[in-house]
């Protein structure tokens, strides 16, 4: 598996995984398609300058076209707090086959790596599974639950949070860069 930072050409990747009623069951529903374009150009901004790590997931280097889905770690304020919140979707072709917890373990492995974001949260839906499953099999600690707004959209989530300095529960060769 690889993670690559989002390019302009991944406008279809994003459709498929934010436009689908399925895969945004569990954060309130799809989001509109007209937006997509917008969404992508404004995470390319982002992940080139640095401000936010938001990439890709390529399951088979051998194919380097075929996206999985996507994971991204970036700042942002709770309140007046800062903190850095990660978060990871995968298409359903690809679901049930550990790709979103090597995805995160990768990105955590890259965090500690490069000695960066500090404390990581993570905030799935209550009701997701799967999600809630990744957080704990990466090594988060559960911190409770809470209201999340994702997309001008509020939901009960559960909180997790991670030191990648300290408390990664599985080693991970750092991700290389693309």
């Amino acid at each position: 598996m690889r993670l690559r930072d989002v390019e302009p050409g991944d406008v279809g990747a994003y459709v498929r995984m934010r436009c689908d009623p399925v895969m945004m069951a569990e954060l309130g529903g799809p989001q509109p398609r007209e937006g997509m374009a917008a969404k992508v150009a404004r995470d390319v901004q982002q992940a080139a300058s640095d401000a936010a790590w938001i990439k890709m997931i390529i399951p088979d280097q051998s194919a380097p076209g075929v996206v999985a889905g996507s994971i991204a770690l970036w700042p942002h304020e709770d309140g007046q707090t800062p903190m850095s919140e990660i978060g990871w979707m995968v298409l359903p072709e690809f679901q049930g086959r550990g790709i979103a917890t090597t995805a995160v373990r990768l990105l955590l492995a890259l965090a500690r790596e490069k000695n960066r974001w500090g404390l990581v949260h993570a905030f799935p839906a209550i009701t997701n599974a799967p999600s809630n499953a990744v957080c704990r099999s990466a090594g988060f600690r559960f911190a409770g639950e809470r209201e999340t707004t994702f997309a001008g959209r509020v939901f009960r989530t559960n909180h997790w949070v991670i030191n990648p300095a300290t408390d990664l529960t599985v080693a991970t060769a750092p991700l290389s860069s693309p």
